[in-house]
């Protein structure tokens, strides 16, 4: 019997590797859980891009870069995607145009200028924007940016891209106010000392100091923001319309990549038509724009990243 036990004890599994063990399998739950992202971005692009192929094989890509009018779903068929590419662009623009400023400024107050405890209390509210429905935030501006522009602008038609873009701008402003604000609050505090020492303001400080110093944190959030409004759907679908113009133009109705996306995709168009395709050319340029746009965010904090 006694023989019999020391043999157990001799096979019993020693706490060590039951804890090896147990890291091992978490690193491997945790790697899923990694690769899972990156293989849902693969599979997104690789069939964008199965599907472009079949696309782009009965209408010529000059065409389609070149070609100033959209409108694959008529008799008179064109597939230019130029209007489509002004419209996300213009609406865009205007939504950073409010969330940058906006953003930045709101982030530098809370970083810099507020008090613990209104900070507490600013910030959540400022953040409960971000969980706000984005087609609430569409009839907001449809039902009422509109008309209160229409009150200075008599001429701006029900829909258009100036008020989609406001509206935008306000729906990405956490995102920005938030990112450039942990990126300001991660500046070492020695630094601002230094600045107060050399007789220095507080708004000086911040402008001159620290925004500098957290600038590749900054550029950061205002990629995501870009990102964030490009891909833009229910907002710009209801307020700035789904006629797709090649105009420059605020005050005019156009139609994004993504409304037409929504357009197509809610119809009767038969799987595998050139029609239904088009969609996926589309949300091929989409992805290739915010590619782009992420790239340039990338060197721009490689380039003025702060190490401390």
């Amino acid at each position: 019997m006694q023989q019999q036990t020391e043999t157990l004890k001799n096979v019993s599994i020693s706490p060590k590797l039951v804890r090896d063990l147990r890291e091992r399998v978490i690193e491997f739950l945790l790697f899923l859980a990694a690769f899972s992202s990156v293989a849902t971005t693969i599979a997104i692009i690789v069939l964008l891009i199965y599907e472009s192929v079949e696309f782009f094989g009965k209408v010529s890509l000059k065409e389609f870069l070149t070609d100033t009018q959209w409108s694959p779903l008529f008799a008179d068929a064109h597939y230019g995607i130029l209007p489509l590419v002004s419209g996300t662009l213009v609406t865009t623009a205007i939504a950073l145009l409010v969330s940058v400023p906006m953003g930045t400024i709101t982030a530098m107050y809370l970083s810099e200028f507020a008090n613990p405890r209104l900070r507490e209390v600013v910030k959540p509210f400022l953040e409960l924007l971000a969980g706000i429905p984005t087609v609430v935030y569409g009839y907001f501006a449809l039902l009422f940016v509109t008309p209160l522009l229409q009150t200075v602008l008599p001429d701006l038609p029900g829909f258009n891209m100036l008020s989609a873009g406001l509206v935008m701008g306000i729906m990405i402003l956490p995102l920005v106010s938030s990112i450039s604000e942990d990126a300001m609050r991660s500046v070492p505090l020695h630094i601002r000392e230094g600045s107060y020492a050399m007789g220095a303001t507080r708004l000086q400080t911040a402008w001159r100091v620290v925004y500098p110093s957290a600038i590749s944190g900054i550029f950061a959030a205002y990629i995501l923001g870009i990102s964030r409004a490009v891909g833009e759907t229910m907002i710009v679908a209801i307020a700035a319309g789904l006629q797709p113009n090649l105009t420059w133009n605020p005050m005019d109705e156009a139609a994004t990549i993504t409304a037409y996306i929504v357009q197509v995709s809610l119809g009767d168009l038969p799987h595998g038509s050139l029609e239904y395709q088009t969609i996926f050319a589309a949300g091929l340029t989409l992805v290739l724009m915010t590619l782009v746009f992420n790239i340039i965010g990338y060197f721009l904090s490689k380039r003025y990243r702060e190490i401390y």
